[in-house]
């Protein structure tokens, strides 16, 4: 991935607190305070991303092709939750940047395999160090115990 030259400031959609604004009972709406959480999470991953052509929703089909060699087009589809074209532009976009091949399944020869290039797994592994050392910084402010029950309690609402 190379650099893309642009400066960031402010995303836009982010949710920040306007001093002396009242925000009503949005604090206590569970979907609201998630979405304020995933959003500064969003700017964490684009500050630790900051040069490089890649998304959120880009970088997580990049960890999953890597930890299943041979997935296909399909399954990694399913695993975003986007659509047999959406997953489509997601392989096409990583294949033009050289990241991941397509490659004949031997179980099934009418299905594609995906595969990280070895620029890929570079890519991936520098992408996962980033990402790994922003993610402790911004979640600093919780204790491990707070973190470790916080993902479980996301788990619970996901699962």
């Amino acid at each position: 991935m190379k650099p893309t030259g642009k400066a960031r400031g402010p995303r836009p959609g982010s949710i920040l607190r306007v001093e002396g604004l009242s925000y009503g009972d949005l604090d206590e709406h569970l979907g609201y305070l998630l979405r304020r959480a995933q959003l500064a999470g969003f700017e964490a991953f684009h500050r630790a991303t900051e040069g490089l052509d890649i998304s959120p929703a880009r970088y997580t089909a990049l960890t999953i092709v890597g930890a299943n060699p041979g997935l296909t087009q399909s399954a990694l589809g399913a695993a975003l939750g986007t659509a047999r074209s959406g997953a489509m532009m997601v392989v096409n976009w990583m294949e033009k940047r050289g990241l991941v091949e397509r490659c004949h399944r031997p179980d099934d020869g009418r299905s594609w395999g995906l595969n990280l290039t070895r620029r890929g797994q570079a890519q991936l592994r520098e992408l996962n160090r980033r990402v790994r050392a922003n993610d402790t910084a911004f979640a600093a402010r919780l204790t491990a115990a707070e973190r470790s029950r916080l993902r479980q309690l996301l788990e619970k609402l996901t699962g």
